[in-house]
């Protein structure tokens, strides 16, 4: 049993990286550019928007990539890596070399295009684990996303923590490197000789299967309201709550609470079933996003207590669904990669609506960041960030029970 399960801590540490170079970024990256260059909320949206909107051919394509190269899956995740750090360092390290805006699409788009085939590849190996292991799939995702999370904490909360050095980002950046290097170096015993010769394309088997649809819906769903509140948190509490200096402790303190409720929410499936902890989560879910309707200005030791809510129930959201995900892409296409580029795609899409519909509306509303806004412009703040989550999570929830059968053990 021990070989079977060795690794896991291997798989948490390099998820812990992987996490480091997707939502902290979209969390730190448009306000950087904002503060730093002078880019507008206007023209990063349609940035981020044209970036997503390439996912919407690229990771069906990183998958069906990730699927014929998986014999060589050691070498690739090693340029894919080397690509990641490089524009890692461009993104946060560099003066621009184009106008600010063209610069900050093009390495996001580099840094993006490499995490989502080493994503793709990680969540598809980690079928070939979970296997091994006697249908660990929950398991390895605990250890899995634990780990990421571990690594969303530190990231979210690293710039903060460096900003004596009057050089937060660039540090961030150079650490980021290193940390790839190392993380890549420990999985290679995981990835060596573990890859296999594909067959026909997944995506038909994935596309054609009712069970496997139903779950993208779900993840459409459900991956939504943390989009858009990933997009909006910063603005909220320094421009809702008037909390500058508490941005860095909040999003340590949520995704803190995720990764601590990670494993729990492992235990608590194994125990009464995936359906019944997903239900469970987003219940705490809603819960969060109708109290954080309810604040205004100073209103920030009530927010930390919505952030540790909220986190639980992310910690849920993202434990659960990828493994129910993996378990149903083992029954009916081993191969995996092919799936995990449309679940990739499907994750990430909700940021591009994020992006492209939420700007342009502060915009048309009067919000500047940073400024005296009227309440008119807060309220609407307020209602995206916390109303239009609680739709759709009530939505997630509605279409979640109508998937039952789905989600059972």
């Amino acid at each position: 049993m021990a070989r079977r399960t060795s690794g896991l801590p291997r798989h948490a540490a390099f998820a812990a990286v992987l996490a480091a170079a997707g939502l902290p970024i979209y969390i730190h990256a448009p306000k950087f550019y904002v503060d730093s260059y002078g880019v507008t909320l206007a023209q990063l949206s349609v940035a981020l928007f044209a970036l997503r909107a390439i996912d919407v051919v690229q990771d069906p394509m990183l998958g069906r990539l990730a699927a014929v190269t998986a014999m060589h899956r050691t070498l690739m995740c090693w340029i894919a890596g080397g690509l990641m750090a490089l524009s890692m360092v461009g993104l946060f390290a560099v003066e621009p070399m184009l106008p600010p805006v063209w610069w900050f699409a093009l390495t996001l788009g580099g840094l993006f295009s490499s995490f989502s085939f080493l994503t793709i590849c990680f969540y598809a190996q980690g079928v070939a684990k979970a296997a091994s292991m006697g249908d660990g799939h929950v398991r390895l995702a605990s250890w899995r996303e634990t780990g990421a999370l571990s690594g969303v904490c530190l990231a979210a909360a690293l710039p903060a923590i460096l900003a004596g050095t009057h050089a937060p980002f660039t540090i961030y950046a150079l650490l980021f490197t290193v940390l790839t290097g190392v993380a890549l170096w420990a999985m290679m015993p995981e990835w060596s000789g573990r890859g296999t010769v594909p067959g026909d394309s997944g995506l038909r088997a994935v596309l054609s299967d009712a069970p496997a649809r139903r779950l993208l819906i779900i993840a459409l769903a459900n991956a939504t309201p943390v989009a858009v509140t990933s997009t909006l948190f910063l603005f909220f509490v320094e421009d809702r709550l008037g909390a500058p200096e508490a941005a860095g402790p909040l999003l340590l303190v949520f995704f803190l609470a995720a990764a601590a409720a990670a494993p729990v929410w492992g235990r608590i499936a194994r125990a009464w079933g995936a359906h019944s902890a997903l239900m469970g989560g987003m219940i705490l879910a809603i819960v969060s996003f109708g109290w954080a309707l309810t604040l205004g200005a100073g209103d920030t030791l009530a927010f930390a207590m919505i952030c540790v809510v909220s986190g639980a129930a992310v910690g849920a959201d993202l434990t659960l669904l990828p493994a129910i995900f993996a378990r149903r892409l083992q029954v009916i296409t081993p191969g995996a990669a092919d799936g995990f580029g449309l679940w990739s795609f499907v994750n990430k899409a909700t940021l591009a609506m994020a992006a492209i519909a939420l700007f342009p509306i502060l915009d048309l509303a009067g919000f500047v960041p940073g400024t005296q806004n009227a309440p008119a412009a807060l309220n609407m703040l307020t209602l995206l960030y916390a109303g239009l989550p609680l739709g759709l999570k009530i939505l997630a929830l509605i279409l979640l029970i109508g998937a039952r059968q789905d989600l059972q053990e």
